[in-house]
């Protein structure tokens, strides 16, 4: 009876691992296939060629090129990940494109090679924004050493390259709340125009958590005439998250955050009419929309 006891428990631990393995290996299988879908549903989600948009473009074959090619776009380099099949370059496209024909510069190892990406038209809307501080709108002389300062610092921040790939490239909204402003708009401050609006501005109430949109490292924190309290977020190769106009800031330059940790609040700090977050995205120094990135429900 002792033995049947034993051998009764042995088929029970044999059973429990077997179901065990069987639940890891379909685990792996699963991220086996998310992974090879990866490339496809980005593609469907982000590829927009079009001033300000995104191109998801194919560079090589993982059989030509086992490991991953260097791409440039204007000598910035330039996101690329991989399918089963081929090497993809994510490349922003900065608003300034004239549309037309723009060429993608790759290289691996000994061979280069240029690939040709065209951008389609596409026309913004315009806005008109009343600010009663004119000094916001036009800024005095002593005041713009300091813009110019700070516009360098935050230059210099955009065109970060690190190695390491973002998380994840479909982002939830940083913040609860509605959409006040779109990216791209023309702006024009009291009449006079101005660069076009390079993020998404958020209505929410002062004090509202802003949560990291992918895993990265805090890349520079500033308060920034125009800009206010902000905070930049390096996610990976090239990708950056800027958020401005905050009432506070919860990391120093250098910590680490997961997707979905809070950095900061919202505010009303810098060039501003009310409590909102402006939220941008630069891939390759490109700010582009982030609503292509945003997650579709």
């Amino acid at each position: 009876m002792r033995h049947i006891s034993r051998l009764r428990a042995s088929i029970k631990i044999d059973v429990t691992a077997l179901a065990l393995f069987v639940c890891v290996l379909g685990w792996f299988v699963a991220q086996q296939t998310a992974q090879a879908n990866t490339v496809p549903e980005l593609r469907q989600q982000l590829h927009r060629p079009v001033p300000g948009g995104v191109g998801v473009i194919q560079v090589v074959s993982l059989d030509e090129s086992p490991n991953a090619p260097e791409v440039y776009l204007n000598n910035q380099r330039v996101l690329v990940l991989s399918d089963q099949s081929s090497w993809w370059a994510v490349v922003g496209i900065p608003l300034t494109t004239e549309p037309g024909s723009v060429s993608l510069a790759a290289k691996t190892g000994q061979r280069s090679w240029t690939i040709p990406v065209e951008i389609k038209p596409f026309e913004y809307k315009s806005q008109h924004i009343t600010l009663k501080d004119r000094t916001m709108v036009s800024p005095p002389p002593k005041t713009l050493e300091r813009i110019q300062s700070e516009l360098a610092e935050q230059t210099a921040a955009y065109g970060t390259y690190s190695e390491k790939q973002p998380s994840n490239l479909i982002f939830d909204p940083p913040v609860p709340g509605r959409l006040s402003s779109p990216f791209g708009l023309q702006r024009f401050f009291n009449g006079e125009p101005r660069n076009p609006h390079s993020g998404l501005d958020f209505a929410a109430p002062k004090g509202t958590p802003v949560k990291s949109p992918a895993d990265g490292r805090v890349l520079l924190i500033g308060d920034y005439y125009f800009n206010g309290l902000t905070i930049f977020i390096d996610h990976g190769q090239g990708v950056i998250s800027m958020f401005c106009h905050l009432s506070e800031i919860n990391l120093l330059p250098g910590d680490v955050v997961k997707r979905g940790d809070i950095v900061g609040a919202v505010g009303n700090t810098g060039r501003s009419t009310g409590p909102h977050l402006h939220w941008n995205v630069s891939l390759n120094n490109a700010r582009v929309d982030p609503a292509l990135f945003l997650r579709r429900r």
